[in-house]
């Protein structure tokens, strides 16, 4: 890349391209070419910048100036305004509380985040090797290649602190040693890209915004194991990930970072990238390495693990994504830099999914033991609608639910156990006061339900009874008693399943019972939903006061159940609504309710049904 007066940064993440991105580059290439500037200004294809909910977004360097939700329609106005006259154009900007935030490095969303494996994320060309050594790229494996032993160098993950960023939060190191100390001629590392949970998207935007840094990673713990091959496990849904990594391998290979006598030194090493169909069990490494065997991916019993006989029973490393782009820093800056972040047991900084009822959206870093409180508000930016904070799910499918009165708890590993949440790999849901977390943990278990690979009986069988009793509760069937037998399926299928997936998967069901009860006591005993969620346990009620007979809902009734006229106004059959809610929406005066609890009619009409039915029998 050639040095120019302007450097064009376009955040081209999946996020952002599924916004438009790209077709934004395409028109900043024509205009240009148009003006005669294309040898005045770089455009630059990142990775993913973080801020999601400003997307598609750039920055735009020397100045450094920081763009919002811009359109193929904005191209001709930059170029006029900030390429050629210097202005920047003002209405691109953030606006935050009345002030517009121009520099890149001012926007609120940014100011409690410490990047180290999100460093070069949305900074450098993902694609270019040149741009990752720029940033000090490969140094890190060339310093350990040229100067450490293999065991200096686990001594030195040892003092950093790292742990996986998978989930379990095992300490790296320990992984490492076990592995470096078998002494078989052949051992493998594999990273684990196989990310499945709702909402997260951490390892997608780090394999797509900084391939090398993932492979350095990876070349630096094989290195410290005495591994010679290594594979990336990448889901299939990852396109741009898995073309970015192979084209990260071939371009390593190029230039004698890959093959052979690496840094002129005895260390060989070679990487492909296996890709995962879909399943998320693949996510346990086990269930992972089968799947890169050509097996069905089933998980196994523990022990062995894969340390002792893991892919092709051969000691093997398993190490996250996240786990692995810590490390060339880690090596660069030391570990007692990387240690002095974090907590007393969680070391570092860690990569989180925030997703939800929040207003900013999107890829963060932030040093673990932050609070949720500063997750939520100060980088995500609170809620949204002006609705109130209820809950926030960590960990995934298989993580917990936890309060309000939890917003001051650092996250890190044992804090966040002992409240009946999990790290996880990193997802944050944020839920506002609209959700209903009975509707909420059946969601969950239901995905839990169909992702189980059903190899043990626990898992396969327990999971699904769970969520036949959660789908009785919120369809106004729950009994007396529905609570607890939730809570002692939920405690043995954690207790007996085979893999951490079925171990895990109660965790929704039991954090929400353990902190919001009584959503679920309404539920059973009231038969009513108060956040009118699930639609059997709500009805529609037209207020006759407000309403002004204009008989649009009855137009718009898919089910012909409302009736009426000007005069006497207008009613909803209860027995036949199908509960759309078209008729709510086009109310001109807003004089249709939603009334939690079941209505009479229909209560009645049910009970007919089932005499009738009994008479029958």
């Amino acid at each position: 890349m050639s040095l120019k007066r302007i450097d064009l940064l376009i955040c081209c993440g999946s996020g952002c391209i599924s916004a438009g991105a790209l077709k934004i580059k395409e028109r900043f290439h024509a205009v240009l070419s148009e003006k005669g500037l294309t040898n005045e200004i770089n455009i630059i294809e990142t990775g993913c910048m973080g801020p999601c909910d400003y997307g598609p977004v750039m920055v735009i360097y020397p100045e450094g100036i920081f763009y919002k939700k811009v359109t193929p329609e904005d191209v001709d106005e930059i170029v006029a305004e900030h390429f050629v006259k210097g202005r920047p154009v003002q209405r691109l900007m953030l606006q935050d509380e009345d002030k517009t935030i121009a520099a890149h490095k001012e926007v609120p969303f940014y100011q409690k985040q410490v990047k180290v494996a999100l460093a070069n994320c949305g900074f450098i060309d993902p694609e270019s090797l040149e741009e990752y050594i720029a940033t000090g790229g490969y140094e890190a494996l060339g310093t350990v290649l040229t100067q450490m032993t293999p065991q200096q160098a686990i001594d030195v993950v040892k003092e950093s602190g790292l742990r996986g960023r998978g989930g379990a939060g095992f300490p790296t190191h320990m992984k490492w040693k076990m592995v470096h100390d078998r002494k078989e001629d052949q051992k493998y590392v594999i990273c684990n890209g196989d990310e499945g949970d709702p909402g997260a998207f951490m390892d997608r935007s780090l394999l797509e915004g900084d391939p090398h840094r993932i492979l350095e990673g990876m070349m630096l713990c094989a290195y410290s194991i005495g591994a010679s091959q290594g594979f990336f496990y990448i889901r299939a849904e990852y396109p741009l990930a898995i073309k970015r990594i192979k084209q990260a391998i071939e371009q390593a290979r190029e230039v004698g970072l890959m093959g052979k006598n690496i840094f002129g030194t005895d260390f060989c090493f070679e990487a492909e990238v296996r890709t995962g169909a879909g399943a998320f069990v693949c996510g346990e490494e086990m269930a992972l390495i089968h799947s890169i065997e050509g097996e069905r991916g089933n998980p196994t019993p523990k022990p062995p693990y894969p340390a002792v006989s893991g892919l092709w029973g051969k000691p093997t490393v398993v190490n996250n994504v996240e786990t692995l782009a810590n490390l060339p820093t880690i090596f660069v800056k030391g570990a007692k830099w990387f240690s002095t972040m974090g907590t007393e047991t969680s070391k570092g900084t860690k990569v989180f999914a925030l997703t939800g009822d929040i207003r900013n959206t999107g890829l963060v870093e932030v040093p673990m033991g932050t609070t949720l409180r500063e997750m939520i508000f100060d980088v995500g930016g609170g809620m949204i609608g002006g609705n109130e904070f209820k809950a926030v799910q960590l960990g995934g499918p298989s993580g917990g639910c936890l309060t309000a009165e939890h917003l001051d708890v650092p996250v890190d590993y044992e804090t966040l156990k002992a409240r009946g949440a999990m790290m996880g790999s990193g997802g944050v849901i944020v839920m506002d006061d609209q959700k209903c977390m009975v509707n909420v943990a059946k969601f969950f278990m239901d995905f839990c339900v169909d992702e189980s690979c059903g190899k043990c009986s626990p898992c396969r069988i327990g999971l699904k009874q769970m969520y036949n009793i959660l789908d009785r509760i919120t369809k106004g069937e729950g009994q007396e008693g529905d609570i607890e037998e939730l809570q002692r399926l939920g405690e043995t299928v954690a207790k007996i399943s085979l893999c951490g997936l079925g171990q895990t998967a109660p965790n929704p069901v039991l954090s929400t019972i353990r902190y919001f009860r009584n959503e679920y006591e309404a539920h059973i005993k009231d038969k009513a939903c108060h956040t009118k969620v699930c639609r059997d346990l709500f009805h529609f009620k037209i207020d006759k006061s407000r309403c002004i007979g204009c008989s649009l809902c009855s137009r718009k009734c898919p089910a012909n159940c409302i009736s009426g006229s000007r005069e006497d106004k207008y009613t909803i059959g209860q027995v036949d609504c199908v509960k759309c809610g078209n008729c709510q929406d086009v109310c001109p005066v807003k004089a249709i309710d939603r009334i939690p609890g079941i209505h009479s009619d229909v209560t009645a009409h049910k009970e007919a049904l089932l005499k009738r039915k009994a008479r029958e029998d």
